[in-house]
């Protein structure tokens, strides 16, 4: 068991490692946002070139792959988007925390990295997209964890990512289940505190826990009859000047799912 968790913590903390070696622009995300924009004309009534934030560790959405390249969900529907709206943009991974600051000093045009959509982000200045996908959040636990929902968690400590769905899901429940909560910054190291013992479980986006424990052979189940209401992502700009990005992403989403490209991604991570 000992090996079985060091070998899931070090998958885990590798591919963390990976993609936020480059924090600031990475080689991949550059080579990501100059093919989706190849051929593509810059944006017609500005002239810009548009800087995209996203996250650096949140597969199957965005994350690096085997060979360096940064990929996943959010980076496919706006390489399609782009081409289909013809806008050219550079993608910047630079983590959660510090997308959302970027777009708030103008260094950002606009944020893609599994956002759920809610009214409290709305009002403190977030301006989304329509939505792209519905996700949930759900309790984590140990494999061999003999947790089973809500009810065991009393007098427990739970981990979630600072400034997340999942953070808020687990706000809304601590009261009346009685646990506590402790705050990461990156999703690995919120794992790693489930797999050593810190923290009973973890909320997380579904579809993020499922593919982490699956490619990281993680010691960890998810626990399926503990999931929050469906959510939509979305796209998100911070700054009313970004609106014409807005639009042309909604747009080009429009344009994805008709033509049936919209499809063709999720199944390619999804299965």
């Amino acid at each position: 068991m000992k090996k079985l968790l060091a070998f899931g913590v070090a998958s885990v903390m590798a591919l963390s490692l990976a993609a936020c070696g480059g924090a600031s622009s990475t080689a991949a995300s550059s080579e990501a946002a100059d093919t989706a924009s190849s051929g593509a004309a810059t944006t017609e009534a500005t002239g810009k070139k548009w800087t995209i934030a996203t996250d650096t560790v949140f597969k199957p959405f965005e994350y690096t792959d085997a060979s360096g390249n940064f990929v996943g969900i959010d980076v496919d529907i706006l390489a399609a988007i782009a081409e289909d709206q013809g806008f050219e943009y550079e993608l910047k991974s630079l983590g959660w925390d510090a997308s959302i600051a970027a777009c708030q000093a103008g260094q950002a045009d606009g944020m893609i990295a599994g956002a759920s959509i809610t009214d409290e982000r709305k009002a403190s200045g977030w301006t989304f997209s329509d939505g792209y996908y519905d996700s949930t959040q759900t309790l984590t636990v140990g494999a061999d964890s003999t947790i089973a929902g809500f009810a065991d968690l009393s007098g427990q400590t739970i981990a979630v990512k600072t400034g997340t769905q999942g953070a808020s899901y687990a706000e809304s429940l601590k009261d009346e289940y009685g646990f506590n909560i402790t705050y990461f910054e990156d999703s690995p190291t919120m794992y790693q505190a489930v797999l050593g013992g810190q923290c009973v479980g973890c909320f997380e986006d579904t579809p993020i826990m499922k593919a982490s424990i699956k490619d990281g052979d993680l010691a960890l189940k998810v626990l399926d009859d503990t999931a929050s209401d469906p959510a939509p992502y979305g796209f998100a700009i911070f700054n009313a000047d970004n609106q014409e990005l807005l639009d042309a992403f909604n747009a080009g989403l429009a344009d994805i799912k008709a033509n049936g490209k919209y499809d063709e991604i999720l199944a390619k991570y999804l299965g």
